[in-house]
């Protein structure tokens, strides 16, 4: 059960587990790839955006929690200089004094608070002001630091996702959505059962949320994905293609993380366990909000989502999920 938490853990954004979790046994050409996946200015998609020292994370020092902002984007369509809101978002919380990780989805029509650009839905603050502002804006509403960023563009998935042989997943219900104002670029079409997904029918299948519960279900099924996506990294052919799979997802990942950064968050991950997981913010914190004729998911007491994400970072649900024998309660089937 352990083992299997961790490599859910670092599956998450998928790029992450390349980047840190097996930079390790390739260290001349996984450094390569690692240093690449920090853009310098004139070559990063957010180079547009002024770097403002009120929104400058903080820095690690390797000895207190460290958070981490895992956002995906779609990038298709955009004008040369325009920035995408973020379409998925979720925290990895790492505590090196218990060796404990917790995972936190944040649901993207979260109205709130976005430093000097009024209320908007939490996703805005990307396109708005960048990274920096997006994983300040984040801080804020959690009472977290957080000091770094990882972006993937959902190119990057789809080039992940193909590089490792793709995914034999179970889809749980038929998934249909068409729109001839994208012109057709986010169509989705998936039958219910087992299937082997591509890069492009698996973005497909992360990124439905037309159905009753939208946003809510959608961030359940990406950690469930990225699961099946780290046990196919696990596998021998996957690991000693490394250096390839990186050279594919290298153009469409960015971090603000330095290659020392990754490998002190790799030594880390090595150690910890998956905690638990929640989302942000919970039911019984939302409430609906209408802005502009348009709904949005307003939080009823910032200081009482607050106090939750330190409650949830106090438990560890890996010791309830085992029975009293000691023994890891069995996954249930599709």
């Amino acid at each position: 059960m352990r083992k299997k938490w961790k490599w859910t853990l670092f599956s998450v954004l998928a790029v992450l587990v390349i980047a840190i979790g097996y930079g390790v046994w390739y260290v001349y050409s996984g450094y390569q790839g690692l240093e690449n996946l920090q853009k310098p200015k004139d070559e990063s998609r957010f180079g547009q955006f002024e770097e403002k020292p009120e929104e400058k994370p903080p820095e690690w020092t390797g000895t207190e929690r460290v958070n981490v902002l895992l956002m995906g984007g779609d990038n298709r369509g955009l004008e040369e200089g325009e920035t995408a809101r973020s379409d998925s978002m979720l925290v990895a919380s790492f505590d090196p004094a218990t060796k404990k990780v917790h995972l936190f989805s944040i649901l993207r029509d979260t109205y709130v608070k976005i430093p000097k650009h009024g209320s908007n839905r939490i996703n805005a603050a990307l396109s708005l002001g960048g990274p920096n502002l997006a994983m300040k804006t984040i801080g804020d509403l959690t009472g977290l630091d957080i000091q770094y960023y990882v972006y993937a563009d959902f190119q990057g998935f789809i080039k992940l996702v193909d590089a490792i042989g793709g995914v034999d997943f179970y889809v749980e219900k038929d998934m249909h959505y068409t729109s001839k104002a994208d012109k057709h670029m986010f169509d989705i079409d998936l039958k219910k059962g087992q299937q082997h997904l591509d890069g492009d029918h698996a973005l497909q299948y992360v990124r439905f949320r037309h159905d009753a519960m939208s946003d809510f279900t959608r961030t359940e099924r990406q950690r469930a994905f990225l699961g099946a996506v780290a046990d196919k990294l696990q596998s021998g052919w996957n690991i000693l293609k490394l250096p390839e799979i990186l050279n594919k997802v290298n153009p469409y990942i960015e971090t603000n993380m330095s290659v020392d950064d990754m490998w002190k968050l790799a030594s880390l991950g090595y150690k910890s366990h998956q905690a638990g997981s929640a989302q942000l913010p919970p039911m019984d914190l939302l409430a609906d909000k209408d802005v502009g004729g348009s709904s949005v998911l307003a939080v009823s007491s910032e200081d009482k989502l607050k106090d939750y994400v330190q409650e949830v970072l106090s438990q560890d649900k890996t010791e309830a999920a085992a029975s009293p024998s000691g023994s890891a309660s069995p996954s249930p089937s599709p």
